[in-house]
């Protein structure tokens, strides 16, 4: 069963550049790991401090093994600095 995650991240107004650089470093690797479906960042247009990663899994052992990685390593180690709040939903595909 796939396993599709919307993360939002609020940037600190000040370090918006740098969480735009941190996210954006993950989308490459990410995609090129077994197991991952889609993997996107996205800022919002009206208020640049709002990015989204919509990212699907092929199973939970897959989300489990980009959870293992350097670069999530990297990432998971680095954004708090930057970010003012961050959350998430698990999303289920309906129709």
């Amino acid at each position: 069963m796939t396993i599709t995650k919307k993360v939002t991240f609020i940037a600190k107004k000040e370090n918006i550049e740098k969480m735009k650089e941190l996210l954006s470093a993950m989308v490459k690797p990410s995609k090129a790991e077994d197991g991952c479906i889609i993997y996107d960042i996205f800022q919002c247009k009206d208020r640049p401090e709002k990015f989204f990663a919509v990212e699907t899994w092929r199973d939970e052992a897959a989300l489990d093994g980009h959870k293992a990685t350097e670069h999530y390593k990297i990432y998971k180690s680095s954004y708090e600095p930057y970010c003012k709040d961050k959350y998430s939903d698990e999303l289920e595909v309906l129709g």
